[in-house]
């Protein structure tokens, strides 16, 4: 079990560690609104990813049965990544002019941890990450098929997933107040990675269904 747990946490922590905008989201908060805030929000992403976990390794057949929510679910990521990314840039360059202080995605009242959920929720390029990892490591007997085995690499990747927004919380907040990164910059940013990341998944939607 304590194998099946390490690869869990090894597969989901080396998955956090490429720049994406739940990772720089997570080092925005912490360096605007501090620690607490952070951990409360990587806390959201990483209960959302155990659960989209769990789907991909006991849910399989539920979710091709509802392969048109998910796909709806899709095409709503598209869009409203284009929007985020549209609005960072906006408020980059309210920034600039003196007008806005606070990044886009964190100019509200919304709980971090709530936050968190909301955005892991809306990351359906989680799916097809866990598919093709569970289904690998299960072919290749190192991760059983039954319920405790389950568990364990569920919460292994959980853990993981902690450990990989830790490195941009703690790591990210000591590297940009070293550089002493602007908000603007860091709007330009995160812009950029939500309009990498519509178009990657514009480019699944319409070339490569993964359900």
């Amino acid at each position: 079990m304590v194998y099946i747990i390490f690869m869990g946490f090894l597969v989901s922590f080396l998955g956090q560690l490429p720049l994406g905008n739940m990772s720089f989201t997570s080092t925005q908060i912490c360096i605007q609104e501090g620690f607490l805030s952070a951990w409360k929000f990587a806390i959201g992403v990483a209960i959302v990813e155990m659960i989209y976990l769990r789907f991909a390794l006991t849910g399989m057949n539920w979710v091709v049965q509802h392969r048109i929510f998910f796909i709806a679910l899709g095409w709503v990521t598209v869009v409203l990544f284009l929007f985020l990314g549209i609005m960072c840039f906006h408020t980059a360059r309210k920034e600039k002019s003196g007008k806005k202080k606070k990044s886009f995605l964190l100019d509200n009242k919304l709980n971090r941890f709530v936050l968190g959920l909301s955005m892991s929720a809306l990351n359906p390029l989680q799916i097809p990450f866990w598919f093709l990892w569970t289904s690998t490591l299960i072919q290749a007997k190192v991760l059983p098929v039954a319920t405790i085995p389950f568990n364990s690499f569920t919460i292994g990747a959980g853990t993981g997933t902690l450990a990989g927004l830790a490195v941009y919380i703690h790591g990210g907040n000591w590297l940009v107040t070293k550089m002493k990164t602007t908000n603007h910059t860091m709007n330009k940013i995160m812009g950029i990675i939500l309009l990498i990341t519509a178009l990657i998944q514009l480019y699944r939607m319409v070339y490569k269904p993964w359900i």
